[in-house]
């Protein structure tokens, strides 16, 4: 979209030596529209990122802690057994 309003103002320029209004209208349009979906896929990219972040931490937490559990049952019945 944003090629197109390019190429339209630059076909709009070349051929009458101005750029008219409607096509200043729908370049700007096309920037203010394209910038609203990278920005919209910025914004989802760095959520979905925390959330990422925070789900990993909670397994590798929760393995911590089965890890440590198991390790301690071992070494109870270790010293059970002698």
């Amino acid at each position: 979209m944003i090629a197109s309003g390019v190429v339209l103002a630059f076909i709009s320029f070349f051929t009458k030596d101005d750029v008219t209004e409607g096509v200043l209208l729908y370049l700007a349009q096309a920037l203010t529209f394209a910038g609203g979906v990278f920005g919209l896929n910025i914004y989802f990219r760095t959520k979905l990122g925390v959330a990422e972040t925070s789900v990993r931490e909670y397994i590798d937490q929760r393995i911590a802690e089965r890890t440590a559990e198991n390790i301690a049952k071992e070494s109870e019945e270790q010293t059970t057994e002698a």
